[in-house]
């Protein structure tokens, strides 16, 4: 039996460090655990497949993506669009119909109701004739209909209940059921990361500057350190702020655009002006330290055990 450190199982006290082990190993309880490194998505990487890109493209608010993963994206959001059309013409029809419907039955039961005041009344000796001449039969039909309002007092299967499903929990005989309305889609298209309206023509196609090591046995991929700025040939990272000239598509870093551009806002590869809109901030990912990144812990939500 040791006596000390995590392993002390002869202490009184039941420790913080084996409350957190026996919680881990009963599957009760909230499991927090800090993200890593590994667990971050790299700044030159897409925001869609989490990916390396091969050909990049950046929104206006800074996002990175893939141009096939974010076209494919697009295409698939107006197809998804043109459904939702198709099912939003389909309801509309279906409401004009039942609301066609209503107001036809309504004008018949206005006419019946008009053709029945306008009859004119039986005459008292007709009526007696009538009455003396088919006797039997009154009596037949009264027979009749006390007979089928004694039935359909007693059974609920008369009065066209027999078509209807006697099946209440069915979901086609709820009391909302075929409520529904058409509501029309949304033809805008929105990006998946930052949820505002994207467009084809906003991507901006990325250039970055491969970084001059010397080292050609390892690949592209394998590298820490991929890229640089082509101005201060600084390496990138997630750790170095970014920006993206929109002119050129230069990907720079964010001491480069404070110390030289921002004085006389001159690109200096093409020395072309340049406006404040052309200077777009990179969104990178994170490098896993509290300083750099927010909201680094996962949170595993289980089922709590009370006492």
């Amino acid at each position: 039996m040791t006596r000390h450190a995590r392993n002390c199982t002869a202490g009184a006290v039941y420790t913080y460090n084996e409350k957190k082990r026996d919680a881990a190993e009963s599957g009760y309880g909230t499991n927090a655990q800090r993200l890593g490194k590994d667990s971050v998505k790299s700044f030159d990487c897409c925001s869609l497949t989490l990916q390396p890109c091969r050909r990049p493209v950046i929104t206006k608010d800074g996002y990175l993506f893939d141009k096939e993963a974010i076209l494919q994206y697009i295409v698939t959001k107006k197809n998804e669009y043109s459904r939702r059309l198709k099912e939003y013409e389909r309801l509309r029809r279906a409401e004009e119909d039942k609301l066609s419907q209503e107001a036809n039955s309504k004008q018949q039961a206005r006419m019946e109701r008009f053709v029945n005041a306008e009859k004119p009344a039986m005459t008292p000796a007709h009526s007696s004739a009538a009455a003396s001449e088919k006797p039997s039969t009154s009596s037949a039909a009264a027979g009749a209909s006390s007979a089928s309002s004694s039935e359909s007092s007693i059974s609920n299967m008369t009065n066209g209940h027999e078509k209807k499903l006697p099946s209440f929990w069915l979901p086609s005989e709820c009391p909302n059921a075929g409520l529904a309305k058409a509501q029309k889609p949304d033809a805008t298209i929105y990006c998946p990361v930052s949820q505002k309206p994207l467009r084809v023509k906003d991507l901006i196609d990325v250039k970055f500057t491969l970084l001059k090591d010397g080292d050609t046995k390892r690949s592209l991929i394998a590298k820490e350190a991929r890229y640089m700025c082509p101005i201060t040939h600084d390496a990138l990272s997630n750790a170095v702020p970014c920006a993206v000239l929109r002119p050129t598509g230069d990907v720079v870093t964010m001491e480069c655009v404070e110390r030289l551009i921002r004085k006389d806002m001159i690109h200096p590869l093409t020395d072309r002006k340049l406006k404040e809109k052309d200077i777009i901030p990179l969104q990178r990912g994170g490098t896993g330290y509290a300083t750099t990144n927010d909201n680094l812990q996962a949170k595993e939500k289980r089922p709590m055990l009370q006492a």
